[in-house]
């Protein structure tokens, strides 16, 4: 069986060494190549076409963002894991680099001088993130009639498979979407698709503190509804879309007016705090039959537990299709577990929101029963 190939980009040859040293433990990964800066690893990717690339931010001539920015632009989907160090200045930049189509971010070690030390804390960061990010090792490189570029081959069509032979026909009170790796990227692009809808919608994005202010201020300007980071106390409006800050777990909680958010710092659920799970599970008790929940790409299995909450409370999930997502490990679990009504192609899920949400008609949304 062939190894994923790994580019790795870095202006520090001390941490390029490190970087390379640690995937060389693994025997499915081969780094193919290095890169002192984003100009070499634009014409390193062409010549090399690597499974996955690891970037730092700070690059001479043409920093990370840029060239994250340039491999995208010339049609380039390779996975691309940015690798910089922690610093709280460069939470903008960190964050740019995911809007512009970065995959995932690792935080260097702190002391680059414990050999053993950093070798195991960046294999433990990034060797489980490459497997996620190219779960299928071989060549993934097709090229693009249009272009003539390469970029990585579809990974498979989960459109029909598992999918729920019925969706129900009931009012859409409340959207709730969860997304993690490369959600970024896939919640800009539903939410600028969708117009100011007559009912709330409400987030998690699996980030950090800090970020999800960061998302949420960018989503506000993409989107025609006010994206606002949730504090917690807020009466859900209709055309706002509600973001869980990074590190508290949102709820969604019965109030006269219709729904309150609820914020807490309660124990990680699927290694994940916010937990979509969390959010789903509460939204189902407050929304019986009333939710439409979607499910991004991203890694592991979280909201699969609060999908079936929504499909046994009468509510409709939907899921990204495989070919579309970054990683199709939690729209994966779902779609696997039976309990998705329709697996859709990124492209194809604001439109079916938006469907949904007016196949409802009118919402009384202060009502328990949702009717019009």
């Amino acid at each position: 069986m062939s190894r994923i190939r790994v580019l790795v980009v870095d202006d520090s040859a001390v941490v390029r060494k490190l970087v390379a040293d640690a995937l060389a433990g693994d025997q499915e990964i081969e780094v193919i190549g290095t890169a002192a800066d984003g100009r070499i690893a634009l014409k390193m990717v062409e010549q090399l076409r690597p499974d996955l690339v690891t970037m730092d931010l700070e690059l001479p001539h043409l920093d990370g963002i840029e060239t994250v920015r340039a491999l995208r632009r010339r049609g380039d989907r390779l996975p691309i894991i940015i690798f910089t160090s922690a610093s709280t200045q460069d939470v903008r930049s960190k964050f740019n680099a995911l809007a512009a189509g970065a995959s995932e971010f690792v935080t260097k070690p702190s002391s680059m001088l414990g050999a053993d030390p950093s070798l195991a804390q960046v294999a433990g960061e990034l060797i489980p993130r490459i497997k996620a990010l190219v779960p299928y090792p071989g060549p993934h490189w097709a090229t693009s009639v249009a272009g003539g570029t390469a970029t990585p081959a579809a990974r498979g069509d989960g459109l029909q498979r598992g999918a729920r032979p019925q969706e129900p026909q009931r009012l859409v009170r409340v959207v709730v979407i969860g997304a993690s790796m490369g959600g970024p990227e896939a919640v800009s692009r539903v939410l600028s698709d969708i117009p100011r809808l007559p009912v709330p919608v409400v987030l998690v994005q699996h980030m950090p503190p800090d970020f999800t202010r960061q998302f949420a201020e960018r989503l506000d300007h993409l989107c025609t509804s006010t994206v606002l980071e949730s504090a917690g106390g807020e009466e859900l409006e209709p055309e706002h879309v509600y973001v869980a800050p990074g590190d508290h777990h949102l709820e969604l909680r019965a109030s006269a007016l219709g729904a309150i958010t609820v914020l807490h710092q309660g124990p990680m659920v699927n290694f994940s705090r916010p937990s979509i799970d969390v959010l789903f599970h509460s939204a189902a008790r407050v929304f019986p039959g009333g939710l439409l929940a979607v499910v991004l790409t991203g890694m592991g299995a979280d909201g699969r537990g609060g999908s079936e909450a929504v499909v046994a409370s009468g509510g409709t999930v939907l899921a990204q299709d495989e070919a579309s997502s970054v990683v199709w490990g939690m729209p994966g679990a779902v779609v696997k577990a039976g309990l998705a009504h329709r697996v859709l192609p990124l492209d194809e899920i604001g439109e079916a929101i938006v469907a949904a949400v007016q196949r409802s008609g009118p919402v009384d949304f202060a009502s328990p029963s949702g009717t019009p």
